[in-house]
């Protein structure tokens, strides 16, 4: 793919995941107080929590160091994928982690916090930037390692 539609790609990716946390974030302050929860199905609850950390709750109270955090990672992954568009789907993770982190930043200057609304037993509550930032940071790791090889395996006999 060309760098240009590489950057095509990655901005798409990035508002799609925007988009949905966005939507996702506005739908659940609109149907629960904050602090209200809801038991999905088996110890996964929906919630309406405020973190002012970064994902996952971690390093909370924070603020401006996390958004200057923030604006520093997102410069050195912008840097990267510029000067890594030829490399195959380099553009899925970058999309992820960079609408993962607008989205997140987008509630932080809104509302000084961000909207946490899935919680698993035993995990802090997350969102749908934190879900595409996992994800993203698993995808690069992919990107840069490759597929896992068959090292020392039954197969090398």
């Amino acid at each position: 793919m060309s760098p240009s539609r590489t950057s095509l790609a990655a901005a798409g990716a990035a508002v799609v995941v925007v988009a949905l946390d966005q939507v996702s974030k506005g739908l659940v302050r609109d149907a629960l107080e904050l602090g209200e929860r809801h038991e999905l199905v088996a110890g996964v609850r929906l919630v309406n929590v405020r973190n002012s950390g970064i994902a996952f709750g971690f390093l909370s109270g924070g603020g401006a160091l996390l958004v200057a955090g923030t604006a520093i990672a997102l410069l050195a992954l912008v840097f990267f994928f510029v000067t890594h568009t030829g490399r195959p789907l380099v553009w899925l993770p970058t999309g992820l982690m960079i609408g993962g982190a607008i989205g997140n930043l987008i509630d932080r200057a809104r509302e000084g916090s961000v909207t946490d609304f899935v919680k698993f037993p035993h995990f802090p509550a997350f969102n749908v930037a934190d879900m595409a930032i996992t994800v993203g940071v698993v995808a690069l790791i992919y990107v840069l390692e490759g597929p896992p090889s068959r090292r020392g395996g039954l197969d090398a006999a």
